[in-house]
């Protein structure tokens, strides 16, 4: 088994935790985190449910998509174990992917089981989306690495700099913004607008519910926190004036724009379903940009030609670059 395998078999699985997550967003804007009861693992009380309800085979549908992850993540760790030698950062970064699986799953069962789904406005269930996007961030930047690393870009390493300090400074602002965007989404969903007038006014209220009121907290954060992301990229990209590093840099201001045009025509039109997923899919592509710049930037070896790998034609099919 070589690690040319290896790594395509890595960016296969995180290409296809993109609509595993996506699927588990419709699940929450179409109200159907309910639709196998507080049943879990079973649906129902069922392996597989005989149901009526739409919203039940959604959910079933994410729980067979997400499943399926848990043992193609341990063949990742095995494989991970058999072709790279003791202490590599693969196998460190394909163990961390097994751990966040797991967790990932848990708060899963977590919200099923105490009916933190539907039209639950609790802010218990806006505290256990916030953890679950967390993971989720978490869990996606492993896999990243995981297939990253294992496609001959160099390895990285941590250093007592500015640039350092800067690169994990702007992983946190995007990983915050997700979640200030997680909680707006969940707003949405249950307290829909007419329009966009009335939906300012409504979060303009202090006595409007608390989710109700992120649809202006997002906004601003995403201009001052992205506008900072965007500096910061374009710093590293000075800092380290290397072709990927400088692309991936780009990818950064580029995706940023696109997402405020598309976040600005998502609360515009009312948070329809599909601009919600668009938005969010947009989300994973600058967090996994933003992992593959601070990988790239730390890398312990000249990456000036690691560009014209192969493996270009992965990062491209995500996004990353």
């Amino acid at each position: 088994m070589s690690r040319i395998k290896f790594h395509h078999f890595a960016w296969g699985l995180l290409i296809y935790c993109i609509p595993a997550i996506l699927l588990g967003a419709f699940v929450r804007a179409s109200h159907s985190g309910d639709g196998c009861g507080n049943h879990w693992p079973l649906c129902n009380g069922a392996i597989i449910p005989d149901a009526e309800h739409s919203k039940t085979w959604v959910e079933f549908a994410h729980r067979i998509s997400t499943g399926i992850l848990l043992p193609i993540t341990i063949a990742l760790v095995v494989w991970a174990f058999r072709v790279f030698p003791k202490g590599h950062l693969v196998r460190k970064a394909a163990v961390a992917s097994l751990i966040f699986m797991i967790i990932e799953g848990l708060i899963g069962a977590v919200l099923v089981k105490l009916e933190l789904v539907a039209d639950n406005a609790s802010a218990s269930r806006a505290i256990y989306m916030s953890i679950h996007l967390a993971n989720t961030f978490i869990l996606l930047a492993a896999l990243v690495l995981t297939a990253w690393w294992s496609s001959g870009f160099p390895v990285s390493r941590l250093r007592k700099d500015r640039t350092t300090a800067l690169l994990f400074l702007g992983l946190f602002g995007v990983l915050l913004l997700g979640v200030s965007g997680a909680i707006t989404a969940l707003g949405d969903t249950l307290f829909p607008s007419h329009n966009l007038a009335q939906a300012l006014h409504d979060a303009s209220s202090p006595l409007s519910h608390f989710l109700i009121r992120m649809r202006l907290w997002h906004p601003a954060m995403a201009i001052v926190l992205g506008f900072g992301v965007v500096l910061l990229s374009m710093y590293i990209g000075a800092q380290r004036p290397l072709p990927l590093v400088k692309k991936l840099a780009q990818g950064m201001v580029v995706l940023y724009a696109v997402q405020i045009l598309v976040g600005y025509l998502n609360a515009y039109l009312k948070a329809p379903i599909p601009m919600q997923l668009v938005h969010l899919f947009l989300a994973d592509l600058l967090w996994m940009n933003m992992v593959c710049l601070t990988a790239a930037a730390l890398a312990t070896e000249d990456v000036a030609e690691t560009a014209k790998l192969p493996v270009s034609r992965e990062l491209e099919a995500v996004g990353a670059i």
